[in-house]
């Protein structure tokens, strides 16, 4: 566990978010939160586009939580194409025979060149059922690492962990909720323009993947079919009008439920592929994250298309936010979207 003077920075394609805790006797309390948007295409499939934008917003956010003196280090996680999760089955090794050989053995799962990525590992299961270890690998360019801890820095900050979306999703998820031994629940954030999907058996990770779809989908299509501005759009997108009478209500309805049916087969697909590659592969239960989580057309769909009970997560459920200075009403308002930051805070809060 890394010490309390980090932070947990969620750096997505609209928004970035912050999050700052701090690990008491009985639990965690949170000692700040704040969220900023970013420009349009700022961040594009992952890769920072512009990053002077993005280095202002993270010093905004450091500065409006009074943080500057107290926080050096953050915690950052990176989803979409230029990340690849395998779970894969080896002969059973140890961890330095594993971390030795690893390199040979990604070669197979990976399709960039070994040498343009970074690689780890964590063994999920030292002895399965076929006398095997299962593994998790995880690779990610070099490049888009790169980018993202060089905005750190010039925003102050230095980078001490690089994570994955989907487990800083599963690290919020745990300190939240009590997973009873033998269910199986599905984690899902939509952000932007990723679809992150973590599938928790027992509390392990049993299947990863990111979808290439996300809320921007929503502000394109009500854009383009509503003949509206982007600023538009993403007003209609979140409730907020339109100064058009052009617009009425029910068209806004039916684009956010075109683009929702579209991301719910997405999701049900990615689940079905879970489904037929694990024995007693049911999904008790999926909970909700992202910007869209609130989005009442997708969790109707999702929950239509995959026969699961859907469920928005509240990554504060068991966190303490009574320190002077938080909005209560604003945290509820922002829980799905806090959940990443808040995952990525985890691993840098101190016991006290």
């Amino acid at each position: 566990m890394a010490k309390g003077n980090l932070c947990g920075l969620d750096i997505g394609s609209s928004s970035v978010k912050v999050c700052w805790l701090k690990e008491k006797k009985h639990g965690y309390q949170l000692n700040g939160y704040g969220m900023i948007n970013l420009p349009p295409e700022a961040i594009v499939d992952g890769s920072i586009m512009n990053a002077s934008a993005v280095i202002d917003a993270v010093r905004e956010l450091i500065a409006s939580q009074k943080m500057q003196k107290k926080v050096k280090e953050a915690a950052v996680s990176v989803s979409g194409h230029s990340v690849i999760l395998r779970k894969i089955n080896l002969p059973v090794m140890t961890r330095e025979e594993l971390d030795e050989s690893i390199q040979w053995e990604a070669e197979q799962y990976i399709p960039f060149d070994i040498n343009d990525v970074f690689i780890d590992t964590h063994i999920l299961n030292e002895h399965n059922d076929q006398g095997q270890m299962d593994v998790l690998l995880v690779a990610a360019k070099k490049d888009m690492i790169n980018d993202y801890t060089s905005v750190i820095r010039e925003a102050g900050l230095e980078c001490s962990v690089v994570d994955v979306d989907a487990f800083a999703l599963q690290n919020a998820f745990d300190i939240n909720y009590d997973l009873p031994m033998g269910e199986t629940v599905a984690l899902i954030n939509v952000g932007a323009s990723v679809v992150n999907i973590n599938v928790l058996q027992s509390g392990i990770s049993a299947f990863t993947r990111d979808i290439a779809q996300g809320g921007n989908q929503y502000t394109d299509e009500i854009q383009k079919q509503l003949n509206v501005s982007y600023d538009e759009a993403e007003a209609l997108k979140i409730g907020g009008g339109a100064e058009s009478d052009s617009v009425v209500p029910q068209e806004v309805e039916r684009v956010m439920q075109q683009v929702s049916e579209t991301i719910a087969n997405d999701v049900q697909r990615s689940l079905d592929f879970y489904g037929a590659t694990t024995a007693d592969a049911t999904i008790n239960r999926i909970y909700l994250s992202g910007g869209c989580a609130k989005v009442p057309a997708l969790s109707k769909a999702i929950e239509a298309k995959t026969g699961v009970p859907v469920e928005e997560i509240d990554p504060f459920r068991q966190v303490d936010v009574s320190a002077r200075g938080l909005d209560p009403t604003f945290l509820r308002r922002q829980g799905p979207l806090a959940t990443v930051s808040l995952g990525l805070a985890l691993r840098c809060s101190d016991p006290s």
